[in-house]
C-alpha cells in the first residue's frame, strides 16, 4: 500500500496488481493490449489506491493543456457571473479554466502575468482595463478574447451597450418620465458607449433639455457619492439610469436614507442583471448582458484561434435585454 500522505502513482498501481507500469497504462488510457481479467485487476487496484489519472499531465506532455485563462475583476459582480457562465461552456467544449483574479493588492497586469505561466492556450479578459496597445502584444503571444469591452486590436465579445442604454431611456419615458439623469462610470470599459447611449435616446425622444450625467464608478461607494451629488444639486430627476448594479445599489441606499422611496418618488434602472439585481430585496430593473450567449461565444472564438482558423470578424456584439423588476414606476403625479 502507498504512503497514505502520498498520492499514488502509476508503479505503486502496477506494484498492487502484479503488472508492469506499461500495462497498467494502456488500461487508464483505455487502449488495447490487456485482457480482461488484466484489466478488472489494475481498475480494482486503482481503485483500492485512489489512484486518478493526471490528465493535465498528460495534456502537457503532448503540447495540449485544453486549458483557458481567464482574468477577472473579483470586485464586479457581473466578472463573477461571467466566470460562472465561463466554466459551463469550456466544460461543454471539453476544457478547462485557470482563474487570475484582480484585487485592491494585485493589479490587472499581475494577474496576466500569472495566467502566462499557467500554460493557457488563450485568454480571456473580463472587462480589462490594460491599454489597447498591451493587449496587441499580448494577443501576439497567444489569442486573447476580451469579454465586455470595445476594443480593436484583438477578438472582443460585448454587449450592444448604446442600445441597452436607448432601451433603458425609451422605456422610463414610456412610462412618463422625461427628467431622467444618468449616473456614468467614469472611465470603465462600456462607459463610453452607454453614455453615448443615453445622450442619443433622450435626443431621440426630444428630452435634450433634461440630459444629466453625474460622474460615478464601478462601486457601491461610486454610485452612493453620484447619487448624494443629484440630490444636493436641487432639482431632483424622477428617474436615474445607473451604469451598472452594483453602483445601483449604492444609489439606492442613499435614496432611502434621504427618505425617497423607490419607485413611487423615483426610478432606478441599473446594468448587467448580475445576481445583486436578483436578490429579493433589491429586485433591480436593469439591462441584462447574456452571459450565456457571451461566454459561449468567448470560448468558441478562443479555440477557433487556437486551431488556427482563419476569421475576419473581430467582433461579435451580443443584443441586451431589458429586465423590468420593482425599482420603476410611472413618476408620481
Amino acid at each position: 500500500m502507498a504512503n497514505a500522505e502520498a498520492r499514488p502513482t502509476l508503479a505503486d498501481v502496477a506494484a498492487h496488481a502484479g503488472v508492469s507500469k506499461s500495462l497498467v497504462s494502456l488500461v487508464m488510457r483505455d487502449e488495447p493490449g490487456a485482457g480482461p481479467e488484466t484489466r478488472r485487476r489494475v481498475l480494482q487496484a486503482a481503485d483500492q489506491l485512489g489512484y486518478h489519472p493526471d490528465s493535465r499531465a498528460r495534456l502537457l506532455r503532448s503540447g495540449r493543456s485544453r486549458l483557458l485563462g481567464v482574468v477577472f475583476g473579483i470586485q464586479h459582480a457581473f466578472h463573477l457571473d461571467l466566470v460562472t457562465a465561463l466554466y459551463t461552456a469550456a466544460r461543454d467544449r471539453g476544457y478547462e479554466l485557470a482563474l487570475s483574479a484582480v484585487t485592491p493588492d494585485r493589479d490587472e497586469a499581475e494577474a496576466t502575468a500569472g495566467m502566462l505561466q499557467d500554460r493557457c492556450e488563450a485568454l480571456i479578459m473580463c472587462g480589462p482595463r490594460t491599454p489597447a496597445a498591451e493587449l496587441a502584444k499580448l494577443a501576439a503571444r497567444l489569442p486573447v478574447i476580451v469579454l465586455a469591452r470595445n476594443v480593436r486590436v484583438t477578438d472582443v465579445i460585448r454587449t450592444a451597450d448604446d442600445e441597452g442604454l436607448r432601451q433603458a431611456v425609451e422605456y422610463l419615458n414610456g412610462l412618463g418620465h422625461q427628467r431622467i439623469a444618468h449616473i456614468d462610470g467614469g472611465r470603465a470599459p462600456g462607459a463610453a458607449d452607454r453614455r453615448r447611449g443615453y445622450r442619443e435616446a433622450m435626443a431621440a425622444h426630444s428630452l435634450d433639455t433634461h440630459n444629466r450625467i453625474i460622474e460615478g464608478g464601478l462601486s457601491e461607494e461610486d454610485g452612493a457619492a453620484a447619487a448624494r451629488r443629484l440630490l444636493d444639486e436641487g432639482d431632483r430627476p424622477t428617474a436615474i439610469t445607473v451604469f451598472n448594479d452594483r453602483s445601483a445599489t449604492g444609489v439606492l441606499d442613499v435614496l432611502t436614507r434621504a427618505g425617497l422611496r423607490v419607485p413611487e418618488d423615483i426610478s432606478v434602472v441599473g446594468y448587467d442583471d448580475s445576481h445583486l439585481a436578483r436578490l429579493a430585496h433589491i429586485n433591480l430593473t436593469t439591462i441584462a448582458q447574456d452571459t450565456t450567449e457571451m461566454t459561449r461565444l468567448a470560448v468558441d472564438r478562443a479555440i477557433a484561434r487556437i486551431d488556427g482558423s482563419e476569421l475576419t470578424n473581430r467582433a461579435l456584439i451580443v443584443a441586451p435585454q431589458l429586465i423590468i423588476r420593482g425599482t420603476t414606476a410611472p413618476p408620481a403625479a
